[in-house]
């Protein structure tokens, strides 16, 4: 409520009676305004009223008409209280009907005690707040009658677009079964036909997955993977999955990476949708030859930004654009613009992994920028950061891991780190003998299928060195036959896991398997 639905609107039976009233109600804690004419009090009453309080003679006589229209022209949930202040005396009957049928009267008869007074003015302004109590909820009931037509326009708009991009693909199958049934052999014709049916049947398995994980977060039944996972990894596997979209339209693609690892606790999987989908809507929003950025930084949290230089939003569709089924500006010319889902997506598995993301643009034909925002993993690494204290009964081990797997590699190195380790990470066999020469790890856990040097040569060339027949080797590998275990035996090496890596024998290997 405003200050001004609370106050009293007064015009005495004299500037005396105004004044002394007035002082009377403002004496009390109650808000007055002391009006010296009916015209300045009606003028008053659009402006907010708690009650009014005018003259016997003011609300028969001359301004009658004026009155009525002040109250006449109220909301339909007010029934204002005019407290009506009669002459001594008994009020003939016709006059009471008269100042009744105002509305919500009630006749003080002059002279008033003030406690009297006080009480009448206290019960109408009682009776005005159970009436802006009936305003909140019809207004309330507006509003959501208003999101609810607005949601079932979006329903509409949504089942029509759903149509439209089922029918765009189930087109070129139904030709293509019909080309394969014309083929006749013709082999050209065949695989042509296949690779178009395909990537249809992709897209439509693409929309169905879309429409499955809209239900799955809706519902809460979304299970994230979450491990370390590096968000240099994340964007350039994004950034491959939707450069064909980019390609066929002609669009330059910028990345701009810090050049070090940004590490987050998050479902890579997920993660690389959300910023795929970022990337999708930027290539179809953007007339052919534009340019999308795609930025990623640190400032206390990791920061994702992909920018465009398109279709733009307009001011009042930007608090709505992560909305179900909304979408912006669509048009014939670009009738691809997909089910208005992809957003929603976004934001909803974003906040999932305990982040933000927000949108802005200069307006239509501005371009656009989408941001998230997500918590860093913070790890300590080697020796330009303090070491974790070692967990419970663990006793902190130097160790090398070397996997050419950005994520994998970085993963298993925050988990172990995590326990209060000590590792460093190397992506190829020379590297790796570079860093073992440096670290003199005590545990060597090598990836065998390493560029520049395998695996096996490797560990041949770590056993070969001054601190390297105390080192215990751990094969890190996707293949688990007892051939296979034989052969890294041969090798030199102490351990085999396969991949994934067990964590809880690994841990037992540190605890009980260290020379």
């Amino acid at each position: 409520m405003s200050e001004t639905d609370e106050r009293v609107l007064f015009l005495g039976p004299t500037r005396r009676d105004a004044a002394t009233g007035a002082a009377l109600i403002t004496g009390a804690g109650l808000r007055c305004r002391a009006c010296a004419s009916l015209d300045e009090l009606c003028r008053e009453v659009p402006n907010g009223v708690g009650a009014v309080i005018v003259p016997e003679e003011a609300a028969i006589g001359n301004g009658a008409d004026m009155l009525r229209a002040a109250i006449r022209d109220q909301p339909p949930w007010s029934n204002l209280p005019v407290l009506v202040l009669t002459a001594a005396g008994p009020t003939p009957a016709a006059r009471v009907k008269a100042l009744i049928e105002l509305g919500d009267v009630t006749l003080l008869k002059r002279p008033l005690e003030a406690t009297e007074f006080l009480n009448a003015v206290r019960a109408a302004l009682r009776d005005r707040r159970r009436q802006y109590q009936v305003r909140e909820y019809v207004a309330g009931q507006a509003r959501l009658a208003e999101e609810l037509r607005d949601a079932d326009r979006r329903k509409d708009e949504f089942l029509a677009m759903l149509a439209h991009e089922l029918r765009n693909p189930l087109a070129p199958i139904r030709n293509g079964l019909a080309i394969l049934q014309m083929a006749d052999g013709d082999r050209a014709a065949v695989r042509k036909t296949y690779g178009m049916m395909s990537r249809q049947v992709d897209h439509l398995g693409r929309l169905v997955d879309d429409l499955l994980d809209v239900s799955r977060i809706t519902r809460g039944k979304v299970e994230l993977r979450k491990e370390a996972v590096d968000l240099n990894a994340v964007l350039a596997r994004a950034a491959e999955a939707v450069r064909p979209t980019i390609e066929a339209r002609r669009h330059r693609l910028i990345v701009t990476q810090p050049g070090r690892p940004v590490t987050v606790s998050a479902d890579p999987t997920r993660l690389a949708q959300v910023v795929g989908n970022l990337l999708t809507n930027a290539a179809k929003y953007s007339d052919e030859g534009g340019r999308i950025d795609l930025i990623l930084e640190e400032d206390g949290e990791a920061i994702v930004r992909v920018r465009d230089t398109g279709l733009g939003i307009p001011a009042d569709m930007l608090p709505r654009v992560f909305d179900l089924f909304t979408q912006v500006g669509r048009t014939l010319d670009r009738a691809d613009g997909g089910l208005g889902i992809g957003l929603t997506l976004v934001k909803s598995l974003v906040e999932l992994h305990g982040g933000t993301v927000s949108a802005a643009s200069g307006g239509p034909g501005k371009g656009s920028e989408f941001t998230v925002r997500l918590p860093k993993l913070v790890r300590a690494r080697g020796g330009d950061a303090a070491e974790r204290p070692a967990a419970a009964g663990v006793t902190p081990r130097r160790i090398l891991i070397v996997d050419d797997n950005l994520d994998a590699g970085d993963s298993l190195a925050t988990l172990l780190e995590m326990t209060g380790h000590r590792v460093e990470v190397a992506r190829n066999g020379p590297q790796g003998l570079e860093v073992a020469a440096r670290l003199r790890p005590e545990v060597a856990v090598l990836d065998l299928g390493l560029p520049g040097m395998n695996g096996y040569e490797l560990a041949g060339r770590i056993r070969a060195e001054p601190f390297g027949k105390d080192v215990t080797l751990i094969a890190l590998t996707g293949y688990g036959q007892e051939e296979d275990r034989r052969r890294t035996r041969e090798a030199g090496f102490d351990h085999h896991l396969t991949k994934p890596a067990d964590l809880d024998a690994l841990a037992a290997v540190l605890r009980n398997g260290v020379h």
